[in-house]
C-alpha cells in the first residue's frame, strides 16, 4: 500500500482455518443488499457482504481468490471495500488482508455495518476506514479446532499464542494503541459502536450509508447462531433451540425437509447431542 506501512500478517505453516463466528456476531449481523451507488471518490468497489472464506450454507461466502481477482481487474487504482461480515475464518482474512496492505494505490474501507472477527482484521488494512454510525467493529484472539493428544494441544496454545501477538501487534500498529491494551481487548472480545470505533482509533471517521437488508432466508441467520453455539460448546435452553429449528425448517424447500426429518427410529430434536446430529442433517439436505 503506497500510504501506509502495515505489517504483513503470516498464518502458521500447515493450519488451515473454518468458518467459526460467535454467537453474538452470528445474532448481530444482518445481510444487506450491495449498493448500487459507486464510492464517492470514483474509486473501483470490492464488496465483502457475506461470511469470510467458503459458507457452506450458502454457497457463498468472501475468498481470498475472489478479492485477488478483483484487485488484479482494478489494477494500480484507488479501491473501496465494503464491509458488512460477521467474520469467519481467520486465516483467509489474513490472506484478503495481506492483499489490501500490498495494493499500490490507496484502499478506503466502509463499514457498512458490522466488521466482526476476521473482517476487522481485513479492514485494517486500509489507508481510511469509515464505519457508519449505527455500526460495530469486534475484534478477539483467533480461535481454530484442533484434534490430538496433549502435546498435539500444547503445541497448538503456542501457536494459537505467537499468531495472537503477531495480530496484536497489527491491531496496534494500525490503531496506535499500546500492543498490551490491545491484547487486553483481544481477550476480552471487544465490540466497539460508530464513534467509538473512531476514539479507539479502530476507524477514522463515521458516515452516513444507505443500505438496505437483503432479502434472505431466516433459516440461513438461524443456521450461523446455531452452529456458533455449538461451536462454543455451550449448552442451548430448549426454547432457543426450538426457536431455531422452526426458523430453519420453516426457510427450507419442501424436498430438503423431507431429507432433514428424523428417520423411523430416530428421536425427536431435544438436547444439544440431538441438535448436533439435526445440524448434520441440514448439512445433507442443503448438499
Amino acid at each position: 500500500m503506497s500510504l501506509r506501512k502495515l505489517p504483513e500478517l503470516r498464518c502458521p505453516d500447515g493450519l488451515t482455518g473454518s468458518i467459526h463466528l460467535t454467537e453474538k456476531a452470528a445474532r448481530m449481523y444482518t445481510p444487506i443488499e450491495t449498493p448500487r451507488a459507486a464510492a464517492a471518490d470514483g474509486s473501483d468497489v470490492i464488496s465483502i457482504l457475506d461470511v469470510i472464506g467458503y459458507d457452506f450454507w450458502t454457497g457463498d461466502g468472501v475468498t481470498a481468490k475472489r478479492v485477488g481477482a478483483a484487485l488484479r481487474s482494478i489494477g494500480e487504482k484507488p479501491v473501496t471495500v465494503q464491509i458488512n461480515s460477521p467474520g469467519g475464518d481467520f486465516f483467509e482474512g489474513v490472506t484478503i488482508y495481506n492483499m489490501l496492505r500490498a495494493h499500490p494505490a490507496k484502499v478506503t474501507v466502509q463499514i457498512l455495518g458490522i466488521a466482526a472477527s476476521a473482517a476487522s482484521a481485513i479492514a485494517m488494512a486500509a489507508d481510511e476506514i469509515q464505519i457508519a454510525k449505527l455500526g460495530f467493529m469486534m475484534i478477539h484472539n483467533t480461535q481454530w479446532v484442533a484434534a490430538g493428544d496433549r502435546h498435539v494441544m500444547n503445541e497448538t496454545a503456542e501457536i494459537m499464542a505467537v499468531f495472537d501477538q503477531a495480530a496484536a501487534e497489527m491491531y496496534a500498529e494500525r490503531t496506535g494503541n499500546n500492543v498490551d491494551a490491545v491484547k487486553a481487548m483481544l481477550d476480552a472480545e471487544t465490540w466497539l459502536a460508530g464513534q467509538g470505533a473512531v476514539d479507539k482509533g479502530f476507524a477514522d471517521s463515521t458516515a452516513d450509508f444507505e443500505v438496505e437488508p437483503a432479502e434472505v432466508s431466516n433459516s440461513t441467520t438461524a443456521l450461523y447462531r446455531l452452529e456458533a453455539a455449538l461451536a462454543a460448546g455451550k449448552p442451548v435452553p430448549r426454547s432457543e433451540r426450538r426457536k431455531l429449528m422452526k426458523e430453519i425448517v420453516e426457510g427450507m424447500p419442501s424436498a430438503a425437509l423431507d431429507n432433514a426429518k428424523p428417520g423411523a427410529g430416530e428421536a425427536a430434536v431435544e438436547d444439544s447431542t440431538d441438535l448436533s446430529l439435526a445440524l448434520a442433517r441440514l448439512k445433507l439436505a442443503r448438499a
